[in-house]
Parts: structure tokens; sequence; C-alpha cells
């Protein structure tokens, strides 16, 4: 038998890519009974330990990789939000940028432009660019320490070495060179030849390439900012207050006083304060934000409820079950946690590459110093050469290629409708071949509405609508709304009710223009002697049969109608399902509703897998079978029960009209509520991958061609500074070609 596991979230701070975040998790995977999962984005680890492990051994093996561990703190007050490290990290990276931002764009200017070349502007650029990279680069120098420590190279540790050689040869160049001379200009010509690099200054390579990847840096933090708010948001959708039974009177208390075992009140229209029984009362109980269903559910004595759902109706009374982390709610946030924990994070490309890339640099500029010391060159000379080979490999682009791509991408993602949330979540869109679409709110309206009228033979359809619809407006029951909406859409003002009554899980009654009215469940009717006639009672099986509710409406002695309510299916959602087929992927249906009511639905709109009758903490279930059968799924969703299916998912897509916990657990936003766009944003998400990988590619490719030349002692400033800029052109100009994507 495995020993019992403790398990543990630590949170990680220094890490700087995702190879970080698989360092840290292969150091603690190293230590005996120890399953761990680091995520680069929440900067979360999730650890599993034997008996034999304690947390601060967990702490201790972090540190010894480089970076910090802590255990989980203790809950915040309301405000700590606003104060919270994650906020303060991004205040100090963006300080960072802005400062080295202004500081930089003289001297990139004064090295460009010989016109603003005046005497002794290479002091001035000096003094510019200090503060950029020694204080603006900190953390990629720091990152790259670690690297090297480590035995690791990363972008972080290319950005690090070709800064510092810029700016220390900058250095080499104005006090022991001739760059420091009165007069000295850069003219602009970009010739190649072989000098001693002597008058060469790279301050504007240097503080260039740090602003650009401050500014990658900086928009990426700020995207994964927003990962922890999905928890955030759905352990807020509980109630704050709850009113208990204190010696039968009530008291109301924060919800952090009630205990298992205290009987609490839930007046018409609260949020049930926990998990609960009801022991008093009946009333209908809309789950929707559960269960992502919208037919509300009847409960009445001895019945259970759930915490954060809404009671429709009468008043309840209601022992506590569950109450804090043993909540249904709290089991759900747990189940979000563990699925963005445990979810893949894609390897950031520059990464990769530099991983390659920077060793095989360093050793071209080794080999560059060996060659020409070996050729009888002066030693200034060979230096020169393999200084000048570090600083051109530092790629300026590299910090563009993702964040222009991103904002030009999702710019133009939010003009149709399109939010994607960062660069982390575009590969995934590459791989996936399976849609998963939750049914309520994704491919139907996810509200109740009134499909049809069935009337006896010799019955008006307005009549009916009319007194039922009068009836039906004095109650506050979901269906009941729907129907009354309905009845004055298509009749007008509805007449006034005297006697009305609620008769708990059956229906409602009173009096409309003199006639005794019932509106409910056919037994209601049939207590009243008023059974349906067989047209009717066959109407009702053929609509049940595909999952709508029905509700039978009589008069004065007799059944005289039956009114269909069901939640109707969006007019663009087959278009939609066509178009994912396009795009190769596998459409399947997934619902807590009935089957026969899914299967309805995905015969409707062109869908063959069903998976229905799925209770809301196993749809992450559900999505993980279908990953361990290796399939990359996509799931679509809008509801609190959808929550940990997204965030589960290889890429999640909420439904912009859904709930805050459903936005903020995917990858990607549907403004419109228009499942077309899912499709679109799919599309729109692999063009912007493929700009992204294009751009990375002639970033480096321009730094590329140009080591033979600084190899070969040939590189001057301007041609430097032209490689950069022209690099730069390139990156952003193909991120632009972005803003002609259109929809479908």
């Amino acid at each position: 038998m495995n020993p019992v596991q403790d398990r543990v979230e630590l949170t990680i701070g220094g890490m700087t890519c995702a190879s970080c975040a698989n360092r840290v998790e292969r150091r603690l995977n190293k230590l005996e009974g120890v399953t761990a999962s680091v995520n680069y984005a929440t900067e979360k680890a999730s650890v599993s330990y034997g008996p034999e492990v304690t947390p601060e051994d967990l702490i201790a093996q972090v540190e010894k990789a480089g970076y910090t561990a802590e255990l989980p703190a203790p809950p915040r007050e309301e405000d700590a939000e606003e104060s919270s490290p994650e906020d303060s990290a991004l205040r100090t990276l963006r300080q960072r940028l802005l400062v080295s931002l202004v500081l930089a764009v003289p001297v990139i200017a004064m090295a460009m432009v010989p016109a603003l070349q005046f005497r002794n502007w290479q002091w001035a650029s000096l003094a510019l660019a200090a503060p950029v990279v020694v204080w603006g680069a900190w953390p990629f120098h720091l990152a790259a320490w670690k690297n090297l420590r480590l035995g690791a190279a990363t972008m972080d540790t290319l950005v690090s070495l070709g800064t510092a050689s810029a700016f220390l040869w900058s250095l080499y160049a104005l006090f022991f060179g001739h760059a420091g001379e009165p007069g000295m200009k850069h003219p602009f010509e970009l010739t190649v030849e072989r000098s001693d690099g002597g008058g060469n200054i790279y301050l504007e390579v240097a503080a260039g390439v740090t602003v650009f990847l401050l500014a990658g840096r900086y928009f990426e933090a700020r995207s994964k900012r927003r990962a922890g708010a999905a928890l955030r948001a759905l352990l807020e959708m509980g109630a704050k207050d709850v009113t208990v039974l204190r010696d039968g009177a009530p008291v109301t208390v924060p919800i952090d006083r009630l205990a298992v075992g205290d009987l609490f009140v839930v007046r018409p229209g609260e949020k049930i304060a926990t998990d609960g029984i009801v022991v008093e009362g009946a009333s209908a109980v809309d789950t929707s934000m559960i269960t992502g269903e919208p037919v509300p559910v009847e409960v009445g004595v001895d019945d259970t409820v759930t915490g954060a759902t809404v009671n429709a109706g009468g008043r309840l009374v209601v022992r506590a079950v569950r109450v804090g982390s043993d909540t249904r709610l709290a089991q759900m946030a747990r189940l979000v946690e563990e699925a963005q924990s445990g979810k893949a994070q894609a390897q950031r490309l520059a990464d990769r590459v530099s991983g390659i890339f920077v060793p095989v640099v360093i050793v071209l500029a080794v080999a560059t110093l060996g060659f020409w010391l070996g050729s009888g060159a002066s030693a200034t000379a060979a230096f020169t050469a393999a200084v000048a080979v570090l600083i051109i490999a530092c790629p300026c682009a590299l910090g563009l290629a993702t964040p222009t791509a991103l904002l030009v991408g999702t710019g133009r993602g939010a003009q149709l409708g399109i939010l994607i949330k960062g660069p982390e979540v575009l590969e995934s869109t590459r791989r996936i071949d399976t849609i998963v679409l939750d049914k309520t709110g994704t491919v139907t309206h996810g509200k109740m509405s009134l499909t049809a009228v069935v009337t006896a033979p010799g019955e008006d359809e307005a009549e009916v609508l009319r007194l039922a619809g009068a009836l039906e407006d004095a109650s506050e029951h979901p269906i009941a709304k729907a129907v009354a909406k309905a009845a004055a859409d298509r009749t007008g003002a509805l007449p006034p009710v005297a006697d009305f009554q609620n008769v708990p899980g059956l229906g409602v009654q009173g009096l409309v223009d003199g006639h005794a009215v019932l509106v409910g469940r056919p037994r209601l009717l049939a207590e009243w002697s008023q059974p349906l006639p067989a047209a009717l009672a066959s109407a009702k099986e053929e609509a049940e049969a595909t999952g709508k509710t029905v509700v039978a409406v009589g008069w004065d002695g007799a059944a005289r109608a039956l009114l269909v309510v069901a939640d109707t299916i969006k007019e663009t959602s087959a278009e939609a399902v066509t178009r994912f087929r396009g795009l190769g992927l596998t459409p399947i249906l997934l619902t807590g509703d009935n089957e026969a009511a899914a299967r309805s639905v995905a015969a409707s709109v062109g869908i063959t897998e069903v998976h229905a009758e799925v209770m809301p903490e196993d749809k992450a279930s559900v999505v993980k079978d279908l990953q361990s059968r290796g399939r990359v799924v996509a799931m679509v969703g809008d509801g609190v029960n959808d929550a940990a299916a997204l965030a589960q998912a290889d890429l999640g897509l909420a439904m912009g009209t859904g709930t805050d916990v459903a936005i903020e657990a995917a990858d990607l936003t549907l403004v419109r509520g228009d499942l077309r766009a899912a499709a679109d944003a799919i599309r729109l998400s692999r063009r912007t991958l493929g700009t992204i990988k294009g751009n990375l590619f002639w970033a480096f490719a321009y730094n590329v061609a140009a080591l033979p030349l600084a190899a070969a002692g040939l590189l001057n400033p301007m041609l430097a500074g032209a490689a950069m800029a022209f690099s730069s052109v390139f990156v952003v100009s193909n991120s632009l070609r972005l803003r002609r994507f259109n929809s479908s």
C-alpha cells in the first residue's frame, strides 16, 4: 500500500520563465516520496509528500535551486489584495520599464542620428545608459547568475551576456580607447571594415535591448497576475452573512460563525448560506450558479440544498451539514486550483532556442578570440571581435517578438469579441483536436422560455396565455416568469389576479377575470378533477421525451392547454459546430441535464458524441478522461460548474455572458456569447502563434547573419545598431499583419 500523503501548496518566488518552473519541479521530485507540480502562471507548487519529508525540507530544496518558497499565508482581510506581493512586483516592474524607457530613448537617438551627436555626447550616453543596463536589466542579470550556478542557459542568460558585453566594451573604449575623446562621432555609414574597436561604443544596443525585453516581461507579468482570480471569484460567490436561529429567534451573524448543526433561515431571493438539509418550508431553488441548468429545483422538508444557490420561492429553515472548506463550493474551488496547478505550461519558444543558441555563441566567441590571437593579431583586435560576437548575438527583436504579436492579435481579437489572456495559451490552440461544449448557456441560451402552446380542441391560444400569464406573473418561480413574459409580449397588459395561492411543489391557483384558474403540474389539475384529455396527455409525453418542461393550464373545471417551456438553442450554434469540424475538431456535448434533452439539442446542432447527466464536480473528470485517451481538449463553458473543466482543459474558452468564475478560469473569453466566436478565437490564436514563431525566427536570423561579420572583426557600431533596428522593424511590421484578420 502507498503511504498516506500530505499535501501543501508552496508559493514560489524568483521564477522568470517556464523553464524555471520545470527546474523547481525536477528538484522537488528528486525527494523521496514527493510528487510536485509547479505552475509558472500562478507561481504555485502543488506538492504531495510522505511522512519522511517535512514542508521545511521542501522549502530548503527549492532554495537550493536558487528560488524562494513560502508556505500558504493565512487568510487576508478584504483590502489585502490592494497591497499583495503580486501587485507590488508588477508595480516595481512597471516602474523599472518606464524609467529605463525615458533614459534609453535619447541614448538610441544620439547613436543613430549623427546630427544629435553634440560635443561629449558619448559621456551623456554613458550617464543615461548606465542605470538602464545595471538597474533596469537587474532581473535579467540575477536570473542569468542563477542559471549559471545551475549550469543552464535561457533567454535571460543571452540578454545579460549581450548587454553586459556591450556595456563593458563601451566602458573600455571610453576610458582606455579613443571613444572618449571630445568631438567623437558615430558616422551614419553601414560599411564593413576592420578596426581595433577602441572607438566603438554600443551603449544604444545595451539600453535598447533592456527596454524591449522589460516591455515583454511586463506584458507577460500583467496577464499572469490574473491567474488566481478564478479562485477569488469562486469563493466570493458564497453568502457573507447568515440568519441563524438562536433559541428560536433569528440572529444575523458572519458566515464564518456558522457551525454544523445550526439552523438558519433563507428568505425568498437570498443565497443559501451553506450546504444543508431543509427542516421547514418548501421552495424552488435556482441552482444555475452551481449546476448551470436553468430549470429550478423544487425542495421541501428533508431535501438537501447547496450553499451559494438562490432561494427563488418561499421561506426555508435549513440545518447546516457542511461549512467552510467542506462545502460543495469550496470543493469546486479546490478542483479549479488543482486543474490550474496541474495544467501543462507551454515552454517559451525563446527559452528553447536560447538553451541551444547561448552555448553556441559563447563557444564561437571563445573560438574567435583564440583564432585572432593565434593569427598574430593584437589583443585589442582579438577581444574586439570576440565581444562583437557576444553583442550581435543579443537580439533586441527577441523582446518584441512575443509582446508585439500578442498585443496586435489581442487587440484585433477584442474588436471581434475575443479576449486572449496571455502568450502561454497560444500553443494549445495549434494542437487541440477535440472541443467539448457545455450545453446550457453555451449551445443554448441558458434561460427558460415558452416554446409552444398546445390547446385542447376549441380553446383559444391567446386566451390561454392571457389567463395563465396573469396568474404566473404573481409567482416568483423562474418557469412562471418565462410564461408571464411570453404572455405579456403576445397579449399585452395582463389582467389582475385575486385569491392568489402558491401550492408548494405543484403550481399556483387564483381568480382571473372571474375564472378559477390552475397553472402547474398535471397533478394539481387532477386534484381538482381536471385530468388531461388524451390529446394533451400525448403531447405532454412527446414534449417531455425531448427534455422539455410541461405546464398544464385549466379553469372552470376543465384542463384547457399545455405550456411547453425549454431552454432554446442559440441560432448560431449549428453553424459554429460546422466551423469546428472545418478546423479539424471533434465536437462533444457535455451537460448535467437529462439524456433526452441532451440528445435532442445535440441532434439539432449536428453533434454525435454526448455526455449527459454529469455532476458539476465530474465535468473536469470527463475532460481528464479524454486527455488520458490522447486527445488535446478545448472546453467551452459559461457557468461556475464549468470552471474546473475550463481550467483542466488544454484550452479553456468562456462565454462572456457567463459567470466571472468561468471567465477567470478560462484562457480565452468570448465577449459576444456567440459560439461562432469560439471558432474565430481558435483561428486567431493559431494565426498569432504562427506570427510569434515567424518573429522569433527573424529575430535570430538577422543576428545570426551578422555573426560571421562580428567574428571577422568587421562589425562597426552603426551595423550593430542597424541590425537591431531592422530586425525590430520587421518584427513589428509582421505583427501588424494580424490587424487584417477577419471573422470567417
